[in-house]
């Protein structure tokens, strides 16, 4: 390759313990493969820790770490990669530096559960985002006031977020596409047999909503607004009308393709959701229950356990 050739960008990844190797890797390696394709280094990129020590992935392999936090030179982006913990060692210096980039104007990412780290920072602020969909109900319940799309991938003036894992090769995309083109993204995108290079409008596929690939638009409409309403839970003829269909329409597109009614449905997203929040969240359970559209305790708690087999209090003596 030839050195120097060309203006180049270079990256930071933040690493905190048991961050995701899966989306390191995916981010890296669309900017690696972008280089071969060139023919010379115009991406590099360098790794940061909190104090500048090697950090265990969540595969438990251990990461070199080029720079402690306080010590990285300029770079174009930053990018928190979070993955299943968001405690660690030197958060707090963490915290800080990420609040002085900010005041200085620098463009920050975030990978998989990154975005929470952003948020805690308060970088996030009067940004649109997105999260892996795992962490979303958590995230909107102690940031109420920050817009989390569930999309893939978001880009939001100089904040850029994605869901992590493969969201992670689409949004690096977006970024050789903006720097040299389509052509280019395209072939990148060929090389990893990425089938089709998502766009931040692309909704993550979790749960239930992976069987409606494929299926009637009209009823994934209905799906996302269920998903989106889980607090306030829209009735039969609203959800209905969205569609543009009448009620009965609406439980035969559902029968059709998932075999059960829509009000069975969208009780198994506001459960599923519930348990997000049990699990990842210190929330008393009442208050899952009211986020979650339950109005009575003991109408939560009966639900829950006919849906997962075990009373909500379980969920808390559980370690994951």
């Amino acid at each position: 390759m030839i050195e120097g050739e060309g203006t180049g960008r270079q990256f930071a990844f933040l690493l905190v313990d048991k961050f995701s190797m899966f989306s390191l890797a995916a981010a890296i390696d669309t900017f690696r493969s972008a280089n071969r394709l060139l023919g010379y280094d115009f991406y590099s990129w360098t790794t940061v820790s909190a104090n500048g020590e090697a950090v265990m992935a969540s595969n438990g392999i251990p990461i070199k770490i080029d720079y402690a936090i306080d010590d990285l030179p300029p770079v174009d982006i930053l990018f928190a990669c979070v993955g299943i913990t968001l405690d660690f060692a030197g958060k707090g210096k963490v915290l800080s530096a990420l609040r002085i980039m900010g005041r200085q104007g620098r463009a920050l990412g975030a990978l998989a559960a990154g975005s929470y780290l952003l948020a805690e920072a308060g970088q996030l602020d009067g940004h649109r985002c997105t999260i892996h969909w795992e962490n979303r109900a958590s995230f909107r319940e102690n940031f109420p006031d920050i817009e989390c799309t569930g999309n893939v991938y978001e880009i939001d003036r100089k904040r850029y977020t994605c869901a992590g894992v493969t969201t992670s090769i689409d949004l690096m995309l977006e970024i050789v596409r903006g720097d040299h083109g389509e052509n280019l993204a395209n072939e990148v995108a060929n090389q990893f047999q990425h089938e089709r290079i998502r766009s931040p409008g692309d909704r993550q596929r979790v749960g239930p909503e992976r069987a409606l690939i494929g299926k009637s638009e009209k009823l994934k409409k209905i799906v996302e607004l269920m998903a989106d309403n889980l607090d306030e839970p829209y009735s039969a003829v609203q959800l209905a009308k969205s569609a543009g269909l009448s009620v009965r329409q609406v439980e035969r597109l559902f029968l059709r393709h998932l075999g059960m009614t829509p009000g069975r449905y969208y009780m198994r997203l506001r459960l599923e959701r519930a348990r997000e929040l049990l699990r990842q969240t210190n929330m008393p359970i009442l208050d899952v229950a009211i986020a979650t559209g339950f109005t009575s305790h003991s109408y939560f708690a009966q639900s829950y356990r006919l849906q997962f087999g075990r009373p909500p209090s379980d969920e808390r003596r559980t370690t994951y």
